[in-house]
């Protein structure tokens, strides 16, 4: 039976995965080989898949500690057939490493996984330990992207050579344990080299080369991440350093840690050197260059998304005050140059999801190429941009030139220096957004992903408060986002994409896929504390964070970044039928992070997944981290580890329902 099982594996998800070039509902059954090495195969009856389906899984308890303290993953994923037929997968989660841990650099030597490397790629050493001196290394890899090279060729490799890039956002503590290290450290990127099992489908790790970085000036705070069209990896530099911060402000601080880390001096990091987005291209030898695009907007990446044009990139913008940033760029392909927009909310704004939806209209901010951009940062002081001064009530603005703007959660009095509208436009955006008259309203606006069949974009609102409730200070009277009440849990929204636009001058919109509109798709829901601790309702989505759309499946994948669950969760929404099903818990006191959905690489299905920060303990786990925290120890370094690795079924549990 052994040939049996693996072949029905094989068959249902090469079935998933699809045939390049062919709508999934074309496939039939064919004969495939069995998972023995030889012997021939197995007829399965011509059958055309119909759906995917998963199970919900029940969130764990005190009842199984052992569950709370490591990745569980419960639920089942069926495929349902033209012959009303059904297989069930049982699902299973694979990591590579867990960070901390070394592993092959592919030249005989082995690499510290998550490591931190300076300027001059010397490794970053923790010396909060006295006697106990150890490369830093993080707990919370985030966005991850799993691709093909052409020609590829790594020693090792026995099946398919496959690559993940993975990136690392920060870590949180110094080994002390008492050290704040958030954002003070240059962010790692990786390039794993995997093999892929041409039989099974199952992914194992060759080597891991570390990216230099010392070409873009380091890398700041990199959240999620994207897969082009065209196979790069998309990064993220989330939360830019505000070039305005006051000397010995927290924000000044940190900046001047991040500098010391990596330059060795506090005064080398130019803040307008960061806050962009970077790309990485994979070499067939498992290597990889890095850019940066600095024409798409100093802002909070979270992530991006590229509209099957090629051209068209939809934004996250993980901030208080926060917008809809859209970048065209001119040429399919090359996010180097193009013109950038912001979004006007109309009337009717709610998250809801009963209400009907609210129009957006498309503010130019400007064009630009990155190169110009570049040169600009290089040059230009802040001053050389704007005035700001800070907003105190019933001071006055020092002159009638100023305009009293909100951005970042701050209000300020800024002014615009003459001629400098490009350069406030691509490196002080969140206030020039502002200055022009954007909505920017909205809260923590984290993942963004597509769902192209509909021509939908999706964006998750990780919390609905502060700047988009009304009469909050960070609120904004008359920019579209006035909620009458906060919800802490969050919201994903649903944004219609069409083409034949203008913007605010009338000039039309080179683009096919822009949002003009936005409604409430699905919301959590805040309760009063449950006995285990839970502040939102543990049966719904708390704090959306990364979103992830599969085509194959019509499933949105929302990964949770939740200070309100106890343990955060990777969940499956079904677009059409509307059903949400857990699919895995993460360690309590983690983040999920790292998604990306694979509907297929050489005929395999992958969900992508990581986790952050395990036993990073809030209020909420008072009822738990007692019983958890050495658990959890036990299973992450001392709590100083995080994994990376990926959904798949697991094929001891695979059974063929017919043949």
């Amino acid at each position: 039976m052994k040939s049996i099982v693996e072949t029905s594996r094989r068959r249902v998800l090469q079935m998933l995965a699809g045939i390049p070039m062919l709508p999934l509902s074309t496939l039939a059954g064919a004969q495939l080989l069995s998972g023995c090495g030889g012997g021939g195969g197995v007829d399965t009856a011509a059958a055309t898949l119909r759906g995917i389906s998963f199970s919900p899984m029940a969130a764990p308890t005190l009842a199984n500690p052992a569950a709370m303290a490591t990745t569980t993953v419960g639920s089942v994923m069926s495929a349902t057939f033209s012959d009303a037929s059904k297989i069930d997968f049982k699902l299973a989660y694979q990591p590579f490493f867990i960070t901390g841990n070394t592993v092959s650099n592919g030249k005989g030597g082995q690499t510290l996984t998550g490591g931190y490397y300076d300027i001059n790629n010397q490794p970053i050493i923790d010396t909060t330990v006295s006697g106990k001196d150890r490369q830093f290394f993080s707990d919370s890899p985030d966005g991850t992207s799993l691709l093909t090279v052409p020609n590829a060729q790594v020693a090792g490799v026995k099946g398919h050579t496959v690559f993940a890039v993975v990136q690392f956002e920060y870590t949180t503590w110094a080994q002390d344990g008492v050290t704040d290290m958030y954002g003070k450290l240059p962010s790692p990127i990786a390039v794993l080299t995997l093999d892929q099992d041409k039989t099974t489908g199952k992914l194992s790790l060759v080597k891991y080369h570390n990216v230099d970085t010392s070409g873009v000036h380091g890398l700041w705070i990199t959240c999620g991440a994207s897969l082009s069209p065209w196979g790069t990896h998309l990064s993220s530099e989330e939360y830019e350093p505000d070039s305005f911060a006051a000397s010995g402000s927290s924000a000044d601080k940190q900046l001047k840690a991040f500098s010391k880390n990596l330059f060795g001096s506090e005064t080398t990091a130019n803040p307008y050197h960061y806050g962009h987005m970077p790309e990485v291209t994979v070499n067939p030898d498992g290597t990889a260059s890095i850019k940066k695009h600095y024409c798409l907007g100093r802002i909070s990446h979270e992530l991006v998304q590229v509209m099957p044009d090629n051209r068209t990139v939809f934004m996250g913008d993980d901030a208080t005050n926060s917008g809809l940033f859209v970048f065209v760029a001119d040429t399919a392909q090359d996010l180097s140059a193009g013109t950038l927009y912001v979004a006007k909310v109309g009337a009717g704004f709610s998250i809801d999801p009963s209400a009907a939806a609210a129009p957006l209209s498309w503010l130019k901010l400007g064009h630009a190429t990155s190169a110009e951009i570049n040169q600009l940062a290089d040059t230009l002081k802040p001053t050389d941009i704007l005035s700001v001064v800070p907003f105190v009530s019933g001071v006055a603005a020092p002159d009638a030139a100023y305009k009293k703007l909100t951005s970042n959660g701050k209000v300020e009095w800024v002014k615009l220096v003459s001629g400098m509208e490009k350069a406030a436009a691509f490196l002080e955006t969140h206030r020039y957004a502002a200055w022009v008259g954007a909505s920017m309203g909205f809260s923590k606006m984290e993942g963004t992903t597509v769902n192209i069949k509909d021509k939908v974009a999706y964006s998750a609102l990780q919390n609905c408060v502060a700047s988009m409730v009304s009469g909050h200070a960070a609120n904004v009277a008359d920019n579209g986002i006035a909620l009458s009440k906060a919800l802490n849990a969050g919201a994903v929204m649903a944004l219609n994409l069409k083409g034949g636009l203008s913007d605010d001058k009338g000039a039309a919109i080179n683009s096919e896929w822009m949002p003009v509109d936005t409604k409430a798709l699905i919301i959590g829901e805040d309760i009063t504390a449950d006995a285990l601790g839970n502040t939102a309702n543990p049966n719904k989505i708390a704090n959306p964070d990364n979103l992830k759309f599969s085509e194959k499946m019509r499933t949105l994948f929302i990964g949770e970044d939740s200070g309100q669950h106890v343990n955060n969760f990777l969940w499956a929404y079904h677009i059409d039928t509307k059903t949400l099903s857990r699919i895995m818990s993460i360690p309590a006191g983690g983040e999920s992070t790292g998604l990306h959905a694979v509907d297929e690489l050489n005929g395999w299905t992958y969900i992508m997944s990581n986790f952050q920060h395990a036993g990073n303990w809030g209020s909420i786990h008072n009822v738990v981290k007692d019983t958890l925290d050495p658990l959890i120890k036990a299973n992450y370094n001392d709590k100083f580890g995080a994994a990376v690795g990926y959904l798949t079924a697991d094929v001891t549990q695979v059974k063929l329902s017919k043949v």
